[in-house]
């Protein structure tokens, strides 16, 4: 099949490729079949691997949705009845934690910073001090609406040195920077197929220690659809998702790890950071200003301010658009920004092309 290919620059879902999307075209199947079953038990052992975590210690528990259901999953099950979680937030995505924690009555602490800086590691660990009860610390690896990449590595430090779990939101880092969970320092982490796989939208997953999943039995259900020892339980006793998977997905997830592997951690990394830096490259050409400092970006997402007053953005995305580029709207609260990103199947070539058009949609 001849398919348009789009470069998308917006956090997911991410440009993929034609093999990825082919592998949605399968015979149909009953998602109860012991086959689809034992592939899905076999996506998660290697979804482990991507993290290098121990399948011994560690379980992939799969959902049905995009990745805002394992943030949910994770702050609705994972405080016992007299804990607390305390949320490291300085970004939009933190931030929709602490929403979801007010709507379940999970008691916890919003430590709320600034959203264009590095969080005070002083007053994470002065709030753990005053905070006996606190169990769990929950932070966001890369808060996507502005590119800042968060020392969970330092969090979790915190979070073990007092005796509290450590969670992180790594969705659109997983796949993408390197990283060892336990040398992270994580004990809960988790994604989406649309985000450093390559895949397709619908299929989500939480990665945690099987300790954190025992230890959770006791606490309180506050969901029942995202309960995450309940969708645990249910596959590890019948090999199913409890409720109905996005089959196709699971096929597409399937071929986009076997890519991932192929092309291999460093090689992706690489390509990557070619591609970070041919936007910083297009950025500065063009006289256009990232509004986080390069030292504590990801490269991954690049908040860039309006050029000008009158920028239009919905004009300059929709030239963007009609010519095979997506750009994506800034979520920095007040400030005036959009964002590029490097996720997906693209490289450096793509970026170039796009700033051509980019160029030609601020002149026109």
């Amino acid at each position: 099949m001849n398919i348009q290919r789009n470069i998308l620059l917006n956090p997911g879902p991410a440009t993929t490729t034609d093999t990825v999307k082919m592998a949605q075209i399968v015979p149909d199947i009953c998602p109860r079949e012991r086959e689809f079953g034992a592939l899905m038990r076999e996506l998660g052992t290697d979804l482990l691997k991507v993290v290098h975590a121990d399948p011994a210690d560690w379980a992939t528990v799969l959902f049905c949705g995009s990745g805002t259901i394992c943030m949910d999953a994770c702050v609705s099950s994972l405080v016992p009845a007299d804990g607390k979680l305390l949320i490291v937030n300085n970004g939009a995505y933190s931030a929709r934690a602490v929403e979801m924690a007010r709507a379940y009555s999970v008691p916890h602490i919003d430590l709320t910073f600034p959203v264009d800086g590095l969080p005070d590691l002083a007053a994470v660990e002065q709030t753990l001090n005053e905070n006996p009860d606190i169990s769990a610390v929950y932070t966001t690896h890369q808060e996507t609406g502005t590119g800042i990449l968060n020392p969970v590595r330092e969090i979790g430090t915190l979070a073990h040195e007092h005796g509290a779990i450590m969670i992180a939101d790594t969705i659109s880092t997983y796949a993408m920077i390197p990283f060892s969970a336990d040398e992270m320092n994580i004990d809960v982490c988790m994604s989406s197929a649309q985000k450093g796989i390559q895949g397709m939208t619908g299929l989500s997953y939480v990665l945690a220690k099987k300790s954190v999943l025992a230890a959770a039995k006791a606490y309180p259900v506050r969901s029942y659809y995202t309960n995450l020892i309940m969708q645990y339980e249910g596959f590890e006793q019948t090999g199913e998702m409890r409720f109905t998977p996005p089959v196709q997905t699971v096929y597409a997830a399937r071929r986009a790890l076997a890519e991932y592997f192929a092309e291999g951690e460093t090689k992706k990394w690489a390509r990557h950071t070619r591609t970070i830096d041919a936007i910083h490259a297009g950025l500065a050409r063009l006289s256009l200003t990232e509004v986080i400092p390069r030292e504590i970006q990801s490269g991954l997402v690049v908040a860039v301010a309006y050029p000008s007053a009158d920028f239009d953005f919905t004009r300059v995305h929709d030239y963007c658009y009609a010519r095979g580029y997506t750009i994506y709207p800034g979520k920095m609260q007040s400030a005036s920004t959009f964002r590029l990103c490097a996720l997906g199947a693209i490289d450096e070539a793509d970026i170039q092309g796009f700033f051509r058009v980019f160029e030609e949609a601020l002149n026109a």
